[in-house]
């Protein structure tokens, strides 16, 4: 279940981030998809935390494949697209592994992890696609507001996720 809800999670961001403009906060842009790419980190911690790391990375893969090809079903241009994949392979590789290596507790896993994943998202995505360096969506003067601007709400997420993470973990000590 946790496998199909990340999956889900993934494509929704996608089929959000295309139906719906950004939100300008201040100086901030933010797709509206971006509100679900913070859970996904969470999803997939859960996912690793069930099945493992090894099989987390099919999951992973399987994740990719199937955000390039809703990506491109939604009208998003092959740079888009391929800006996409990269920034997602990153960004979900780095999560993983602060995740496995990281030794603390369950919630503390998934924020630290999520919080460093989440800013190579915004940061790397915003950079090789949105860019004059990408398809030249953005100008340089807006490119760190998109970057903070992201981060702030993938951060607002993780830390949401963690929370809630932590509340279980303790409401199924205390019925021990």
């Amino acid at each position: 279940m946790r496998v199909i809800l990340y999956l889900l999670a993934i494509i929704s961001a996608n089929v959000i981030t295309a139906a719906f403009s950004p939100l300008a906060w201040g100086p901030f842009i933010v797709p509206m998809g971006t509100f679900l790419i913070g859970a996904t980190f969470i999803l997939r911690d859960l996912v690793q935390k069930r099945i493992g790391r090894r099989a987390t990375y099919l999951v992973i893969l399987a994740a990719l494949v199937l955000s390039a090809i809703s990506s491109a079903l939604l009208g998003d241009t092959l740079l888009i697209t391929v800006a996409s994949a990269i920034t997602f392979a990153l960004s979900e590789t780095i999560d993983t592994e602060i995740f496995t290596r990281l030794k603390a507790s369950l919630a503390k896993r998934v924020l630290y992890s999520g919080l460093v994943g989440g800013a190579v998202d915004s940061a790397v995505f915003v950079i090789v696609g949105l860019s004059p360096l990408g398809a030249g969506i953005l100008p340089w003067s807006a490119v760190p507001a998109a970057i903070l601007g992201q981060y702030l709400v993938k951060s607002a997420m993780q830390a949401i996720g963690a929370g809630v993470v932590s509340r279980i973990l303790r409401h199924k000590e205390s019925a021990v």
